[in-house]
């Protein structure tokens, strides 16, 4: 069933396994189960094909900015909070707030066949501010600790749109090796168009 948030200007769909997503007072939370992740290790494994996590994701038109403030109740290792970029089903990017192994972090994972894998900074407590944007072809991933000075994290194309599919953008939940956590966004804000600059804090 799709879910229409008063914030955002398109509607949201569950993808993967069931995230028991609600909504009210402007907080959406979303539950990851057991053992879920959307990760193709960069080793050459395969995917399996029953690893996937919660997923709930709209098609924005054109440029945008998407932003929440992403609070995880951390129970295990790499347990997170996503905001989450799909092209297809090799082609798709995540921005965490990610308990990695056992301090949170702000981690990126972008795959175009087999995943890759990077830290960026540690976050002291549970909440950070996360902000996806598209621009053109590309897209840059931004987190800030209050919501008004953005830290540029990674830049970024998962290909051309018409090799890969329309851009969907949303909100994911993980527990890759844990028993599972819960998620919860706030301040969610959708904004068209990109910042004129995406270096230079704002």
């Amino acid at each position: 069933m799709d879910i229409a948030l008063p914030e955002l200007p398109f509607p949201l769909s569950p993808f993967g396994p069931d995230g028991d997503w609600t909504y009210a007072d402007g907080v959406l939370t979303g539950r990851a189960g057991p053992r879920q992740d959307r990760f193709v290790p960069p080793t050459g494994e395969e995917l399996d094909p029953a690893s996937d996590a919660p997923r709930l994701l709209g098609a924005p038109d054109g440029d945008f900015q998407l932003i929440a403030r992403v609070t995880v109740g951390f129970t295990g290792a790499f347990d997170a909070g996503v905001l989450y970029v799909h092209v297809g089903e090799r082609a798709w990017a995540k921005l965490c707030l990610e308990y990695s192994p056992d301090v949170p972090t702000v981690c990126t994972v972008v795959t175009r066949g087999h995943s890759d894998d990077a830290n960026s900074f540690a976050v002291d407590g549970r909440s950070v501010w996360l902000r996806v944007t598209r621009t053109g072809r590309a897209f840059a991933f931004h987190a800030s600790l209050d919501g008004e000075r953005w830290t540029f994290v990674r830049f970024f194309t998962l290909g051309e749109e018409k090799e890969t599919g329309a851009a969907l953008v949303g909100f994911m939940a993980q527990a890759p090796v844990g028993e599972g956590c819960v998620v919860t966004y706030d301040h969610l804000t959708f904004r068209p168009g990109a910042p004129a600059d995406l270096r230079d804090g704002s």
